[in-house]
Protein backbone atom coordinates (compact mmCIF):
# COMPACT_ATOMS: atom_id res chain seq x y z
CA UNK A 1 0.00 0.00 0.00
CA UNK A 2 1.40 3.28 -1.06
CA UNK A 3 0.25 7.02 -0.13
CA UNK A 4 0.09 10.15 -2.02
CA UNK A 5 3.14 11.12 -2.68
CA UNK A 6 2.62 15.11 -0.37
CA UNK A 7 1.00 12.74 2.39
CA UNK A 8 3.65 11.83 4.30
CA UNK A 9 5.52 15.52 3.22
CA UNK A 10 2.62 17.40 4.77
CA UNK A 11 2.41 15.31 7.96
CA UNK A 12 5.91 15.75 8.75
CA UNK A 13 5.56 19.84 8.06
CA UNK A 14 2.51 19.81 10.26
CA UNK A 15 4.83 17.87 13.11
CA UNK A 16 7.13 20.57 12.54
CA UNK A 17 5.59 23.65 13.03
CA UNK A 18 3.62 21.96 15.99
CA UNK A 19 7.03 21.44 17.56
CA UNK A 20 8.07 25.12 16.46
CA UNK A 21 5.12 26.39 18.44
CA UNK A 22 5.86 24.38 21.14
CA UNK A 23 8.75 25.59 21.96
CA UNK A 24 8.13 29.39 21.63
CA UNK A 25 4.85 28.33 24.22
CA UNK A 26 7.03 26.86 26.73
CA UNK A 27 9.47 29.64 27.55
CA UNK A 28 6.53 32.04 28.09
CA UNK A 29 4.11 29.36 30.22
CA UNK A 30 7.28 29.31 32.26
CA UNK A 31 7.40 33.20 32.64
CA UNK A 32 4.03 33.50 33.04
CA UNK A 33 3.44 30.31 35.76
CA UNK A 34 6.61 30.34 37.47
CA UNK A 35 8.29 33.89 37.45
CA UNK A 36 8.80 34.01 40.95
CA UNK A 37 10.72 31.00 40.94
CA UNK A 38 12.62 32.27 37.87
CA UNK A 39 14.35 35.06 39.76
CA UNK A 40 15.48 32.60 42.15
CA UNK A 41 16.97 29.86 40.09
CA UNK A 42 20.73 30.13 40.44
CA UNK A 43 23.61 29.79 38.14
CA UNK A 44 23.96 25.82 38.29
CA UNK A 45 20.04 25.39 37.59
CA UNK A 46 19.85 27.54 34.73
CA UNK A 47 22.75 25.60 33.26
CA UNK A 48 21.04 22.56 34.05
CA UNK A 49 18.02 23.79 32.24
CA UNK A 50 19.96 24.40 29.46
CA UNK A 51 21.32 21.29 28.95
CA UNK A 52 17.98 19.61 29.78
CA UNK A 53 16.41 21.93 26.49
CA UNK A 54 19.20 21.34 24.19
CA UNK A 55 19.24 17.38 24.81
CA UNK A 56 15.37 17.55 23.96
CA UNK A 57 15.92 19.28 20.98
CA UNK A 58 18.77 16.92 19.85
CA UNK A 59 16.23 14.26 20.80
CA UNK A 60 13.60 15.42 18.87
CA UNK A 61 15.47 16.09 16.01
CA UNK A 62 16.43 12.57 15.73
CA UNK A 63 12.76 11.81 15.79
CA UNK A 64 11.92 14.45 12.94
CA UNK A 65 14.91 12.88 10.66
CA UNK A 66 13.65 9.02 11.06
CA UNK A 67 10.19 10.38 10.35
CA UNK A 68 11.37 12.19 7.19
CA UNK A 69 13.00 8.44 5.92
CA UNK A 70 9.94 7.47 4.19
CA UNK A 71 8.43 7.87 1.04
CA UNK A 72 9.73 8.07 -2.45
CA UNK A 73 13.76 9.61 -2.50
CA UNK A 74 11.95 12.83 -3.85
CA UNK A 75 9.83 13.16 -1.09
CA UNK A 76 12.62 12.21 1.66
CA UNK A 77 14.99 14.86 0.01
CA UNK A 78 11.97 17.14 0.39
CA UNK A 79 11.35 16.34 3.77
CA UNK A 80 14.83 16.37 5.35
CA UNK A 81 15.23 19.91 3.72
CA UNK A 82 12.43 20.80 5.62
CA UNK A 83 13.46 19.26 8.99
CA UNK A 84 16.91 20.82 8.59
CA UNK A 85 15.52 24.12 7.83
CA UNK A 86 13.10 23.80 11.30
CA UNK A 87 15.51 22.47 13.62
CA UNK A 88 18.46 25.42 12.34
CA UNK A 89 15.60 27.75 13.45
CA UNK A 90 14.52 26.39 16.42
CA UNK A 91 18.36 26.12 17.54
CA UNK A 92 18.74 29.36 16.79
CA UNK A 93 16.37 30.56 19.22
CA UNK A 94 16.96 28.32 21.82
CA UNK A 95 20.82 29.75 22.03
CA UNK A 96 19.46 33.24 21.87
CA UNK A 97 17.12 32.51 24.36
CA UNK A 98 19.93 31.27 26.82
CA UNK A 99 22.20 33.84 25.28
CA UNK A 100 19.72 36.26 26.71
CA UNK A 101 18.78 33.82 30.40
CA UNK A 102 22.73 34.06 31.27
CA UNK A 103 23.22 37.60 30.50
CA UNK A 104 20.62 38.35 33.03
CA UNK A 105 23.03 36.45 35.50
CA UNK A 106 26.06 38.75 34.20
CA UNK A 107 27.54 36.68 31.70
CA UNK A 108 27.73 38.66 28.50
CA UNK A 109 30.53 40.05 26.22
CA UNK A 110 28.43 43.42 26.07
CA UNK A 111 29.93 45.14 28.25
CA UNK A 112 33.74 45.00 26.87
CA UNK A 113 32.62 43.88 23.40
CA UNK A 114 34.60 40.75 23.54
CA UNK A 115 32.35 38.38 21.63
CA UNK A 116 35.01 35.31 22.44
CA UNK A 117 34.03 35.71 26.00
CA UNK A 118 30.15 35.00 25.43
CA UNK A 119 30.52 32.26 22.78
CA UNK A 120 33.46 30.36 25.55
CA UNK A 121 30.49 31.05 28.35
CA UNK A 122 27.78 29.04 26.32
CA UNK A 123 30.77 26.51 25.37
CA UNK A 124 30.85 25.99 29.13
CA UNK A 125 27.05 25.98 29.84
CA UNK A 126 26.29 23.72 26.71
CA UNK A 127 29.22 21.21 28.28
CA UNK A 128 27.95 21.35 31.85
CA UNK A 129 30.96 23.16 33.17
CA UNK A 130 30.58 25.99 35.62
CA UNK A 131 31.29 29.48 34.57
CA UNK A 132 32.98 32.47 36.80
CA UNK A 133 32.41 36.02 36.51
CA UNK A 134 35.93 36.50 36.99
CA UNK A 135 37.37 40.01 35.15
CA UNK A 136 38.99 39.24 31.94
CA UNK A 137 42.26 40.34 33.22
CA UNK A 138 42.31 38.14 36.05
CA UNK A 139 44.89 35.56 35.66
CA UNK A 140 43.30 31.71 35.40
CA UNK A 141 43.72 29.49 38.11
CA UNK A 142 45.44 25.99 37.44
CA UNK A 143 41.62 24.57 38.65
CA UNK A 144 40.00 27.44 35.96
CA UNK A 145 42.48 26.00 33.14
CA UNK A 146 41.57 22.39 33.65
CA UNK A 147 38.11 23.56 34.45
CA UNK A 148 38.12 25.52 30.75
CA UNK A 149 40.13 21.94 28.63
CA UNK A 150 37.12 19.68 29.94
CA UNK A 151 34.51 22.03 28.20
CA UNK A 152 37.03 21.93 25.20
CA UNK A 153 37.10 18.69 25.27
CA UNK A 154 33.36 18.03 26.10
CA UNK A 155 32.46 20.33 22.96
CA UNK A 156 34.61 18.66 20.69
CA UNK A 157 33.38 15.18 21.91
CA UNK A 158 29.55 16.13 21.16
CA UNK A 159 30.56 17.47 17.53
CA UNK A 160 32.05 13.94 17.01
CA UNK A 161 28.39 12.40 18.28
CA UNK A 162 26.90 14.36 16.12
CA UNK A 163 28.81 13.47 12.82
CA UNK A 164 28.44 9.69 13.88
CA UNK A 165 24.90 10.31 14.89
CA UNK A 166 24.74 11.46 11.39
CA UNK A 167 26.45 8.37 9.97
CA UNK A 168 24.51 6.02 11.97
CA UNK A 169 21.08 8.13 10.60
CA UNK A 170 22.41 7.64 7.13
CA UNK A 171 23.47 3.66 7.87
CA UNK A 172 19.94 3.05 8.72
CA UNK A 173 17.96 4.96 6.39
CA UNK A 174 19.84 2.68 3.84
CA UNK A 175 18.94 -0.85 5.69
CA UNK A 176 15.72 0.11 6.38
CA UNK A 177 15.17 0.94 2.72
CA UNK A 178 16.70 -2.32 1.44
CA UNK A 179 14.44 -4.07 4.12
CA UNK A 180 11.18 -2.38 3.05
CA UNK A 181 11.97 -3.48 -0.74
CA UNK A 182 11.95 -6.67 0.61
CA UNK A 183 8.79 -7.11 2.56
CA UNK A 184 6.52 -5.12 0.69
CA UNK A 185 6.24 -7.91 -2.70
CA UNK A 186 5.44 -10.08 0.33
CA UNK A 187 2.47 -7.82 1.78
CA UNK A 188 4.68 -7.87 5.10
CA UNK A 189 6.06 -4.42 7.28
CA UNK A 190 8.26 -4.05 10.23
CA UNK A 191 6.17 -3.50 13.72
CA UNK A 192 8.26 -1.52 16.04
CA UNK A 193 9.28 -2.93 19.46
CA UNK A 194 10.86 -0.23 22.25
CA UNK A 195 14.90 -0.63 21.94
CA UNK A 196 15.08 -1.59 25.77
CA UNK A 197 17.16 -4.98 26.14
CA UNK A 198 14.19 -7.44 26.03
CA UNK A 199 13.74 -6.25 22.40
CA UNK A 200 14.16 -10.16 21.06
CA UNK A 201 11.87 -11.33 23.38
CA UNK A 202 9.09 -8.34 23.04
CA UNK A 203 9.03 -8.89 19.68
CA UNK A 204 8.05 -13.10 19.81
CA UNK A 205 5.62 -12.08 22.23
CA UNK A 206 4.22 -9.79 19.98
CA UNK A 207 4.25 -12.03 17.57
CA UNK A 208 3.04 -15.34 19.38
CA UNK A 209 -0.61 -12.87 20.27
CA UNK A 210 -0.61 -12.45 16.24
CA UNK A 211 -0.63 -16.09 15.72
CA UNK A 212 -2.81 -16.57 18.63
CA UNK A 213 -5.25 -13.89 17.40
CA UNK A 214 -5.38 -12.10 20.80
CA UNK A 215 -2.80 -11.96 23.92
CA UNK A 216 0.74 -14.03 24.06
CA UNK A 217 0.72 -17.55 25.71
CA UNK A 218 3.50 -15.99 27.08
CA UNK A 219 5.14 -12.59 28.67
CA UNK A 220 8.87 -11.24 27.34
CA UNK A 221 10.14 -12.38 30.77
CA UNK A 222 8.40 -15.78 30.63
CA UNK A 223 10.19 -16.10 27.31
CA UNK A 224 13.83 -15.47 28.93
CA UNK A 225 13.22 -17.88 32.09
CA UNK A 226 12.24 -20.34 29.17
CA UNK A 227 15.04 -19.79 27.07
CA UNK A 228 17.76 -19.28 30.14
CA UNK A 229 15.98 -22.85 31.49
CA UNK A 230 15.99 -24.76 27.65
CA UNK A 231 19.61 -23.52 27.49
CA UNK A 232 20.99 -25.33 31.25
CA UNK A 233 19.19 -28.14 30.26
CA UNK A 234 21.00 -28.65 26.62
CA UNK A 235 24.30 -27.16 28.08
CA UNK A 236 25.98 -29.55 25.79
CA UNK A 237 24.53 -28.19 22.54
CA UNK A 238 24.65 -24.54 23.36
CA UNK A 239 28.03 -24.53 25.24
CA UNK A 240 30.12 -24.89 22.09
CA UNK A 241 28.74 -21.91 20.54
CA UNK A 242 28.98 -19.53 23.57
CA UNK A 243 32.88 -20.21 23.87
CA UNK A 244 33.42 -19.70 20.39
CA UNK A 245 32.84 -15.82 21.49
CA UNK A 246 33.89 -16.15 24.91
CA UNK A 247 36.92 -18.34 24.86
CA UNK A 248 39.64 -17.51 28.05
CA UNK A 249 42.72 -19.46 27.81
CA UNK A 250 43.81 -21.68 30.02
CA UNK A 251 40.09 -21.94 32.02
CA UNK A 252 38.92 -25.02 33.55
CA UNK A 253 35.90 -26.76 32.91
CA UNK A 254 34.53 -25.67 36.25
CA UNK A 255 34.97 -22.33 35.45
CA UNK A 256 33.79 -22.64 31.64
CA UNK A 257 30.62 -24.23 33.18
CA UNK A 258 30.51 -21.80 35.83
CA UNK A 259 30.60 -18.64 33.31
CA UNK A 260 27.96 -20.61 31.10
CA UNK A 261 25.89 -20.47 34.32
CA UNK A 262 26.01 -17.04 34.73
CA UNK A 263 24.91 -15.94 31.49
CA UNK A 264 21.97 -17.97 31.80
CA UNK A 265 21.33 -16.35 34.84
CA UNK A 266 22.06 -12.83 33.51
CA UNK A 267 18.95 -14.14 30.54
CA UNK A 268 16.25 -14.93 32.69
CA UNK A 269 17.29 -11.75 35.23
CA UNK A 270 18.29 -8.87 33.08
CA UNK A 271 18.16 -7.12 29.92
CA UNK A 272 21.20 -8.35 28.70
CA UNK A 273 20.61 -8.71 24.93
CA UNK A 274 19.11 -12.08 23.08
CA UNK A 275 20.64 -12.97 20.16
CA UNK A 276 21.21 -16.57 18.10
CA UNK A 277 21.88 -18.36 21.42
CA UNK A 278 18.39 -17.66 22.60
CA UNK A 279 16.60 -18.03 19.18
CA UNK A 280 17.72 -21.71 18.96
CA UNK A 281 16.47 -22.22 22.77
CA UNK A 282 12.53 -20.74 21.88
CA UNK A 283 12.40 -22.43 18.73
CA UNK A 284 12.98 -26.06 20.66
CA UNK A 285 10.22 -24.24 23.28
CA UNK A 286 7.70 -23.12 21.34
CA UNK A 287 8.05 -25.58 18.62
CA UNK A 288 8.38 -22.54 16.04
CA UNK A 289 9.98 -21.84 12.60
CA UNK A 290 11.39 -18.50 12.90
CA UNK A 291 12.52 -16.36 9.88
CA UNK A 292 14.52 -13.39 10.29
CA UNK A 293 14.69 -10.79 7.60
CA UNK A 294 17.29 -8.10 7.27
CA UNK A 295 18.27 -5.15 5.22
CA UNK A 296 22.10 -5.52 5.98
CA UNK A 297 22.60 -9.48 5.51
CA UNK A 298 20.51 -12.58 4.11
CA UNK A 299 17.19 -13.82 5.76
CA UNK A 300 18.07 -16.64 7.86
CA UNK A 301 15.36 -19.05 8.48
CA UNK A 302 15.57 -21.17 11.97
CA UNK A 303 13.52 -24.60 13.31
CA UNK A 304 12.90 -25.48 9.70
CA UNK A 305 11.88 -28.93 11.33
CA UNK A 306 8.91 -27.48 12.77
CA UNK A 307 7.50 -26.07 9.74
CA UNK A 308 5.91 -28.73 8.23
CA UNK A 309 3.93 -29.35 11.69
CA UNK A 310 1.97 -26.19 11.08
CA UNK A 311 1.00 -28.58 7.96
CA UNK A 312 0.41 -25.27 5.59
CA UNK A 313 2.54 -22.93 3.49
CA UNK A 314 1.28 -19.93 4.89
CA UNK A 315 4.35 -17.46 6.26
CA UNK A 316 1.89 -16.29 9.09
CA UNK A 317 2.04 -19.63 10.40
CA UNK A 318 6.08 -18.64 11.46
CA UNK A 319 7.25 -16.51 14.29
CA UNK A 320 8.94 -13.91 11.63
CA UNK A 321 11.24 -11.01 13.08
CA UNK A 322 13.36 -8.17 11.61
CA UNK A 323 17.08 -8.26 12.64
CA UNK A 324 18.61 -4.19 12.41
CA UNK A 325 22.16 -3.39 12.84
CA UNK A 326 22.07 -0.17 12.32
CA UNK A 327 19.17 0.92 14.34
CA UNK A 328 20.65 2.84 17.37
CA UNK A 329 24.03 3.83 18.10
CA UNK A 330 24.36 0.79 21.33
CA UNK A 331 24.27 -1.44 18.73
CA UNK A 332 21.63 -4.30 16.82
CA UNK A 333 18.18 -4.56 17.16
CA UNK A 334 15.17 -6.82 16.43
CA UNK A 335 11.69 -5.79 15.60
CA UNK A 336 8.44 -7.64 14.57
CA UNK A 337 7.39 -8.54 11.09
CA UNK A 338 3.68 -8.11 10.39
CA UNK A 339 0.89 -8.09 7.55
CA UNK A 340 0.99 -4.82 6.02
CA UNK A 341 -2.77 -4.59 6.83
CA UNK A 342 -2.38 -5.32 10.40
CA UNK A 343 0.50 -2.34 11.23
Amino acid sequence: MHCFPTLSLIIVMVALMEDAREMERKPSEVISDNESEKKQETRDEMLSRHRKEISQLQKKEIELKKAAARGSKAEQKAKKKQVEEEVSQLSAKLKEKHAKELASLGYSGNASGNEKSNIDIMVKAIAGVTVTSQPDHSKASKAQQRRDKRAQQEAEREQRIEAEQGDIISDRMIENKKLERKLEPLGLTVNEIKPDGHCLYRAVENQLALLSGGSSPYTYQELREMAAAYMRKHASDFLPFYLSENLVEGASDDSLSERFENYCREVESTAVWGGQLELGALIHCLRKHIMIFSGSFPDVEMGKEYKSNDNTSSPNSSIMLSYHKHAFGLGEHYNSVVPNVIK
